[in-house]
């Protein structure tokens, strides 16, 4: 290290690997910066951004694997790095690097929905976590309030950043009833048994080293991967007939949706390509069945971005029991009256816990249909009966109509972003229903499995809230206004462990607790160490006889 670089602490910045993305969010990077820069140089340090700004690509973002891999090898590996992020990004493009920097890591966010910088920094924060780089991790709206400068001030004295985890319980350390416990662990123990077929379409989606489960640490629990090929979804896709196709629509129209239409297929959504969608969701079902999965993630990006339409709405489908009969060549119908949980962008974590959900509930006798959320942002909000912090989770796919105020009658179809999805397709969008949920999110750390839960409530907003805030972020998505019980703002970005977090409604609020409690216990009968947060009732301890 240079005399010089004592006092001075290394910016990079990880992007997309799409170049339209890339040049759209630079200019809210570039002003997030500005303001990280400031808030450092007023303690003191100097700040050197470790890579340029590329006039010819017009954005300052790492964009690819190996510009990472060089542009790490110039940086000291003792030096203090801040990997600053105010949009979604490829973890995989700053990850080998991170694996041999041996100086203080810190990854950071702008407290924004705008574009998903949040989501981003939670990615790589679960990346880093398995990858077991230490870090740490801080995020501010505006980088001069005291929970940032604080954190920041400590960081750069001691080259980490310590947290509140006080919401934290180790199920390990505490009991539930013993009903409860027994539930959990007979429904397991039968998973384990018969075992699980995971369809993984194409393993590791835009950089999500956290979301590819080892299979020496997937088999433990009982579940397999049946790996398969997008190229395969779509030779399937060509072999759906038209008839087949407007047949998925029709009964969709019947339900009440409505399909955002226009003439522009670089810009609207076109029916067009909502039949493309329809073909995709009948080759889906009929090559699960084909493999007898009980599971499927479709990667979508890369790959099938560059042939076909999005997979979002096939994902949504998929997610509902009530969603459009499929039949196979022969005639049978697939997975009648069942939803076929698909865990979106292969998140494979998000696939083990779909599934176990799924059937858990089921045998609970409650509806299982869930889905995972992207963390986008959220805000304290006070009015009428609510007075709290409310998370703002979104997603491109997977969505339920199950989960929506008034189902397919209140769900919609916008086009897919430009800028992610230049062969567009719509999404399956809607606003969340209120009530009790179940929260979790499966990630590994120290090469073992792990799970966090809790409970919340879902919130109604006023309409005009809804809608500025779906226009602060992606309107097209579906949403879901979000109360984590016993679990600030900090809490939760401080210990979770992705982008991602998987949620599922109960019938009332006790049963949520009840709930809770029993898929904890059938978690760590398959080997998961479970860890309760927030408020989560433990119930009545039981008996130890």
């Amino acid at each position: 290290m240079r005399p010089d670089q004592s006092n001075e602490i290394l910016i990079v910045s990880s992007g997309d690997l799409r170049l339209s993305a890339n040049q759209s969010c630079w200019a809210a990077q570039a002003e997030m910066e500005q303001k990280l820069t400031a808030a450092i140089e007023q303690l003191g340090r100097k700040v050197k951004r470790a890579h340029a700004y590329d006039p010819v690509k017009k954005h300052g973002f790492i964009d690819s694997q190996r510009m990472g891999m060089d542009i790490f090898r110039s940086i000291d590996p003792g030096q203090p790095l801040i990997v600053a992020e105010s949009v979604w990004q490829y973890s995989h493009h700053v990850l080998a690097g991170l694996t041999t920097h041996r100086g203080p890591i810190l990854t950071l966010a702008n407290w924004s929905g705008q574009w998903p910088g949040l989501v981003g920094m939670l990615n790589l924060n679960g990346c880093l976590t398995k990858a077991q780089i230490p870090y740490s991790t801080m995020w501010s709206e505006n980088f001069t309030d005291d929970f940032f400068i604080d954190g920041l001030r400590e960081w750069l004295s001691t080259g980490k950043i310590s947290y509140d985890q006080s919401h934290v319980k180790s199920f390990a350390l505490n009991k539930i009833p013993l009903s409860d416990d027994r539930k959990g662990r007979d429904f397991a123990r039968s998973l384990k048994e018969r075992k699980v077929i995971m369809g993984v379409f194409d393993e590791g989606c835009m950089g999500m080293y956290n979301a590819i489960i080892p299979d020496e640490l997937l088999h433990r629990t009982g579940f397999f991967k049946e790996r398969l090929s997008q190229s395969a979804l779509y030779a399937a896709m060509l072999q759906v007939t038209d008839q087949e196709a407007e047949g998925v629509l029709d009964w969709l129209l019947q339900k009440g949706m409505t399909f955002n239409w226009g003439t522009d297929e670089a810009t609207q959504l076109t029916r067009r390509q909502t039949l493309e969608q329809c073909r995709m969701y009948i080759a889906a079902l009929r090559i699960a069945d084909e493999f007898s999965c009980d599971t499927i993630g479709i990667q979508y990006q890369q790959g099938l971005k560059d042939l076909t339409v999005a997979s979002d709405l096939v994902e949504g489908l998929l997610n509902n029991e009530d969603r459009p009969p499929v039949y196979g060549l022969n005639g049978k119908e697939l997975y009648a009256k069942k939803a076929l949980p698909h865990f979106n962008e292969v998140d494979e974590c998000a696939g083990l816990d779909a599934l176990l959900t799924y059937q858990l509930w089921n045998e609970l006798g409650m509806s299982g249909e869930n889905t995972l959320h992207d963390i986008r942002w959220g805000e304290h909000y006070k009015g009428g009966e609510i007075d709290g912090f409310v998370w703002l989770f979104l997603i491109s796919g997977a969505a339920p109509a199950a989960h929506f105020i008034d189902g397919y009658a209140g769900a919609s179809s916008d086009r897919q972003p430009a800028m992610y999805f230049r062969l567009g397709g719509g999404s399956l969008k809607g606003i969340s229903k209120p009530g009790f949920i179940v929260w979790s999110r499966v990630y590994i750390k120290h090469n073992e499995l792990h799970c966090d839960l809790g409970v919340g409530e879902v919130v109604s907003l006023p309409a005009a809230e809804t809608k500025r805030r779906w226009e602060g972020t992606t309107p097209e998505w579906p949403i879901m206004h979000a109360i984590l019980k016993g679990v600030n703002r900090d809490q939760l970005m401080a210990r979770h462990q992705a982008n991602h977090i998987q949620v599922v409604y109960t019938s009332y609020e006790a049963g949520a607790h009840e709930a809770c409690r029993i898929k904890v216990a059938a978690m760590d009968e398959l080997g998961i160490k479970v860890h309760f947060c927030g408020d989560v009732n433990l119930g009545k301890k039981r008996n130890s006889n």
